[in-house]
């Protein structure tokens, strides 16, 4: 399973080299992206075409629709995480799927991520800017890690380094907690995202927690010499992966990266270029299985919903496998209606 510094990462606690799935599941993160959501204005300019996608028509056409996740574009957790979470057999409440404490093989633990990043303020919003391009060293991570370390074990939590991108939170606070999906907040204006102390007592510790980091690492002196270099600062820190789950997990499906930058940097060309890899390597091997008997499945996610089908599952053909019967016989394969879906 590919791994990623800002998102979900193997599970270290988890021996699964004994056990093969039978079903080779695929899920695609970001298969439509926001730019994709209906719109009511009529002049806004086209999407950029997508290129011909002759392997995913045909795959397509193999396979019968299994099931939809619906939600919105306002949930904490993004449908490619609820889809994982459940195919893994965590938990799925909204932003509580504890990828963290997954992650690092923690049971009964109620972890989270802290993820250093650069909060970008302007005259009347804050927009957080994720570590890829920060190029943060672990040398400049680990000195502010250290100095954010005793703040938070003040407020019971229990501080562990990861990586230079990525520092594990542990503490009761987190067990119930709901905080957005990193993935909800790149790029993105954080007001909206931001938990409700009102509603969420047990967040308020952790506001608190992060305005101070705030100041702390502002005057750092990790902070003076990444300015004299002309680079972002980094002077916050986002929380993600809340929650405990009990030890008990099923073996992880494929999940494929290719379409995630791209897309929450908001740059179609790249990510339709990225479609073109996963075209020609993952869904090209997923239609080799399938084309061979072997059962697959194949998950489509957007920003608010997501889509699967499968072969070798009894199932009546939905409306969707029915328009890609149709869209087979089509080239360039015409996405927009699925899309639409997503």
């Amino acid at each position: 399973m590919p791994t990623r510094d800002c998102g979900i990462v193997e599970n270290k606690g988890l021996d699964t080299s004994a056990r093969t799935p039978t079903l080779h599941h695929l899920i695609v993160p970001y298969a439509a992206t926001s730019a994709h959501l209906p719109s009511q204005d009529a002049a806004e300019p086209p999407l950029p075409k997508l290129p011909d996608l002759p392997r995913l028509a045909s795959l397509l056409a193999r396979l019968e629709q299994q099931a939809t996740d619906t939600g919105d574009e306002y949930s904490l957790s993004p449908p490619h995480e609820r889809v994982l979470a459940r195919a893994l057999g965590l938990p799925t409440t909204d932003g509580v799927i504890p990828w963290a404490a997954w992650q690092a093989g923690e049971r009964q633990q109620a972890c989270a991520w802290f993820t250093p990043c650069h909060w970008q303020a302007s005259m009347d919003q804050v927009t957080l800017q994720p570590p890829e391009g920060l190029e943060l060293s672990e040398a400049e991570s680990r000195e502010l890690f250290e100095a954010l370390r005793p703040w938070a074990e003040e407020d019971g939590i229990a501080l562990q380094f990861e990586s230079a991108t990525r520092w594990r939170a542990e503490g009761q606070v987190f067990a119930d907690l709901p905080w957005a999906s990193l993935d909800r907040v790149a790029h993105r204006q954080l007001e909206a995202w931001l938990p409700d102390g009102s509603r969420h007592p047990q967040a308020r510790a952790l506001l608190r927690l992060q305005n101070e980091a705030q100041m702390l690492f502002y005057s750092h002196r990790v902070n003076d010499l990444r300015a004299a270099r002309r680079r972002p600062l980094v002077n916050g820190f986002w929380i993600s992966g809340t929650g405990a789950w009990d030890g008990q997990a099923k073996p992880a499906p494929q999940l494929s990266d290719r379409l995630r930058l791209p897309a929450l940097r908001g740059d179609q060309a790249r990510w339709s270029a990225a479609w073109e890899q996963l075209e020609q390597d993952e869904i090209a091997n997923l239609l080799e299985r399938a084309e061979r008997g072997e059962p697959v499945r194949l998950t489509l996610c957007g920003e608010r919903n997501a889509i699967s089908w499968a072969s070798g599952l009894p199932s009546k053909p939905g409306a969707l496998s029915r328009l890609f019967g149709l869209f087979q016989r089509q080239r360039p394969l015409d996405l927009a209606r699925l899309l639409n879906q997503l």
